[in-house]
């Protein structure tokens, strides 16, 4: 039964995606923007955006390392208001070796808070003993739809940058100050830990290993959906800029319109996965997404373009939280390493995403460029099999798929 501390610590860890969300919305809003404003090539930007999930990994693994020590909540604490600054940084930058830093110090801020958020929100549902990432999750992506409708209609009023993103990220970061103060603390986060260690030395036994080859399928869609969002996150609105001639105050809505479905589908995600299974779910998300991108190469007019990074949405937000779903499920111990796993294609797909689509748009024109997530998209619905729930087999020690 919940407490009030965990409602408190609740409503801080809502705070921390919702700002997360705006952060990283705000600025990818405005890739096209940055690029024309310090006149980069796209082989240049796809470079200057493969900064960040390098960055962003090595951020990950810092904070991971320092709050099993510290806590998350420190570490929230000083990177989430790093995070806001280094796009208002962006944003005021004169010159390209300035924006680089301020990319490396949003990468940095953008790891580290990923890293942090999760483990409050893994905290949380402990404590709560039900299911409540997922809506942290949801907030997330409402956070960046509002980023993205704050991008669109500062360029309808004619803002610059410095000021777009200073508007939307000084309170940001002043609310993430104030909701750390009501973050768990390391002693309350870490009580299951302390939990783990002392049934292990009462004889609790170590927890089994678990085999890479059933996290395969799960692993590889992870990249590929990663592939397909960094390609809609990093590049949505230079498409709508460069191909379709898009006005400023309508290029932002491509990456509005992918967030909105994201969130609108997570919000009732979990009912039709307990209905049709995660399988038939993921693959008719990779369906989905497919069709999107279809839309989206195909395009001849704005609004046919919308409704594909729309369609886009709603294909690809099932699979990350059913690839944790079924990692969690083959990790019955709870050693997190099936998860921990999974994860690592998040920022593998990403950087993948980056340089493909990048390296196609530079040779052949972003037409092109976004029929390769297209092909990964569909993809996605030959391993969907791979997430269908499995059972262990304690005979043999591996696992056998429920019929």
């Amino acid at each position: 039964m919940p407490t009030p501390r965990d409602r408190q610590a609740r409503l801080a860890t809502f705070a921390v995606f919702f700002v997360q969300g705006l952060t990283f919305a705000t600025l990818l809003t405005q890739v096209a923007a940055l690029q024309k404003k310090h006149g980069l090539s796209d082989g240049e930007l796809t470079i200057l955006l493969l900064v960040v999930p390098l960055i962003a990994g090595a951020g990950s693994a810092l904070a991971g390392a320092a709050a099993s020590r510290w806590g998350s909540r420190l570490i929230l604490r000083l990177v989430q208001p790093l995070a806001c600054a280094a796009v208002v940084l962006a944003g005021l930058a004169p010159n390209v070796p300035m924006l680089v830093a301020a990319n490396v110090l949003f990468g940095l801020g953008l790891g580290g808070v990923d890293a942090g958020m999760n483990m409050q929100g893994v905290a949380v549902e402990r404590e709560y003993g039900r299911a409540v990432l997922t809506g942290f999750h949801a907030l997330w992506s409402v956070a960046a739809v509002i980023g993205s409708l704050w991008a669109s209609a500062a360029a309808t009023l004619g803002l610059g940058l410095p000021v777009t993103f200073s508007i939307a990220l000084v309170p940001a970061a002043a609310v993430a100050v104030l909701s750390s103060l009501w973050l768990y603390r390391p002693e309350e986060e870490h009580r299951a830990v302390a939990a783990a260690v002392r049934a292990q030395d009462a004889g609790a036994g170590r927890p089994a290993g678990v085999a890479w080859r059933p996290i395969i399928p799960l692993c590889l869609a992870m990249a590929f959906l990663y592939v397909g969002d960094s390609s809609v996150s990093n590049f949505g609105t230079v498409f709508m800029d460069k191909v379709l001639h898009a006005s400023a105050t309508v290029i932002p809505l491509a990456l509005g319109a992918y967030q909105l479905t994201t969130f609108l589908v997570r919000v009732g995600g979990d009912f039709a996965v307990r209905r049709w299974g995660p399988a038939a779910i993921v693959r008719a998300g990779g369906a989905v997404a497919t069709l999107g991108f279809v839309a989206i190469v195909a395009a001849p007019t704005v609004p046919l373009a919308i409704a594909g990074f729309a369609l886009t949405g709603i294909g690809l937000s099932v699979v990350a939280p059913q690839s944790f779903s079924a990692a969690g499920r083959l990790d019955p111990a709870g050693t997190g390493v099936a998860i921990a796993r999974v994860n690592m294609f998040n920022y593998v797909g990403f950087i993948v995403g980056a340089a493909l689509v990048g390296g196609l748009a530079d040779a052949s024109g972003f037409r092109v460029a976004f029929a390769a997530p297209l092909v990964l998209a569909g993809a996605i619905i030959l391993l969907a099999r791979g997430f269908q729930p499995r059972t262990a087999d304690p005979a043999t020690a591996t696992t056998v798929v429920t019929p």
